[in-house]
């Protein structure tokens, strides 16, 4: 039966007006090209949405739109909007929850100082976070391991590979780390809900929790995807760019992620509008990775899911809610 999944996910077509979303704490955020809409689940069982306008930076700075770049451009500013929901989803899911620790003297320092722009220093300081730690784990420690490596292999070029298997080791490692917590859980369930809604969505199939329910958890536009690819192209690359010099392996692998990043942001794309043989190799490695950033999700998380894609289909500008078959 999971095979038929994968098939049916590496065989789906994007739309047109192509839909991504993420999942969120107890909800789901749906974006299309101008908007998005966030879906979450209150503590009382009601469903709260939030729907924004969304300008891409490239609509500010048209070379942002250049191949390449635009894979780039498109990460950071996704990234930075994911934490943002991220924070907003976990707000409104705490509601009528008291919250019993006070809070401390730096906090309501900040709040005095920085008052309502408060919120988006912490984004943006998280995305630095998230960025810096991404680069230690899977940039810093992976060049350590291969020039380590080095002692028993003597051919440069093998080392792209050592590197690269510790980078995968690292990357699964994490995944079936964070799977074990309970809230990590929940919000893997609500990613299963966003995948399967929207490939119902794009099978021009009506919105309902019985259709929804039929489909994969998995797509191949997925970010598990995006960060699988993003290794291996970076794999492929560094087989080229050759050095026994930790430091200048490292700061290689620094300057050529953008290039990276924006190729792999390439190969998804594509692989988000062709149903080829070819694309359906490139695809299944990370629709089977989506096996552990996804999971089965309830009629209750479905149900969430509709709510936020419907409602982005309502803001967004020519788009609407297929007819029933």
């Amino acid at each position: 039966m999971e095979k038929i999944r994968i098939k049916d996910a590496i065989n789906n077509r994007a739309k047109d007006k192509a839909i991504g979303g993420q999942a969120v704490m107890e909800g789901v955020m749906m974006r299309g090209e101008k908007s998005y809409a966030m879906a979450v689940r209150k503590p009382d069982g009601d469903i709260e949405t939030v729907a924004r306008p969304y300008a891409p930076l490239s609509d500010k700075y048209p070379v942002l739109k250049l191949p390449l770049v635009r894979g780039v451009a498109m990460f950071i500013s996704s990234m930075a909007l994911g934490f943002k929901i991220m924070t907003a989803s976990a707000e409104i899911a705490a509601q009528g929850i008291e919250d019993e620790e006070p809070q401390s003297r730096f906090e309501k320092f900040l709040v005095d100082k920085l008052g309502d722009k408060l919120a988006d220093y912490l984004v943006y300081f998280s995305v630095f976070l998230a960025i810096v730690m991404s680069v230690a784990l899977f940039i810093f420690l992976p060049a350590l391991a291969a020039r380590a490596a080095l002692v028993f292999i003597k051919e440069t070029w093998m080392l792209s590979l050592v590197e690269g298997a510790v980078k995968l080791a690292i990357f699964v490692a994490y995944l079936v780390l964070i799977s074990r917590s309970k809230d990590i859980r929940r919000v893997f369930e609500y990613h299963g809900a966003e995948h399967k809604t929207i490939n119902c969505y794009e099978h021009d199939e009506l919105l309902t929790v019985e259709n929804v329910r039929r489909h994969s958890r998995l797509h191949k536009r997925c970010g598990t995807s995006f960060l699988l690819i993003v290794m291996l192209i970076g794999i492929a690359v560094f087989l080229f760019v050759r050095s026994d010099s930790l430091p200048v392996r490292f700061g290689l692998r620094l300057l050529l992620l953008p290039f990276v990043a924006g190729l792999s942001y390439e190969v998804i794309k594509w692989a988000g509008a062709s149903n080829s043989a070819v694309v359906g190799a490139i695809s299944w490695p990370g629709l089977f990775m989506q096996k552990l950033t996804t999971s089965e999700p309830d009629d209750s998380q479905i149900e969430t899911a509709i709510t936020a894609l419907r409602e982005v289909l309502r803001t967004e500008p020519g788009t609407k809610e297929p007819p029933d078959k």
